[in-house]
């Protein structure tokens, strides 16, 4: 069953939301060190990248709990990007989050 034009927009969504958190904080945030690497940043970022991660590959198998990932997944990305906004150099993470928080609250509906 092809996914519909929507739910692969958001799966592709998520997965660019899963890159660019996981691709800052391993290289942006490592190497800047200082709040960039505080604790509670770092595993905000970790918990995006891989929700943003599982969100898609629930939407990739069709399965119905799609919603209650998607739904997490909008929370967590809205968290991040205002978390990351307070940072230098993290714009790229910030529209990242917030497109997938936006895409992910209307799969979660």
């Amino acid at each position: 069953m092809a996914l519909s034009p929507e739910m692969q927009k958001s799966v592709d969504v998520c997965l660019n939301c899963y890159k660019t958190c996981l691709g800052m904080a391993m290289n942006h945030c490592l190497e800047n060190g200082g709040e960039h690497v505080a604790p509670a940043h770092f595993r905000l970022m970790m918990a995006c990248a891989e929700i943003c991660r599982t969100s898609a590959h629930f939407m990739l198998i069709s399965s119905p709990h799609h919603k209650h990932t998607c739904r997490e997944c909008a929370e967590i990305c809205a968290e991040c990007a205002k978390d990351c906004e307070r940072l230098d150099g993290m714009e790229e993470c910030v529209a990242a989050c917030r497109a997938c928080a936006e895409s992910c609250s209307a799969m979660a509906a």
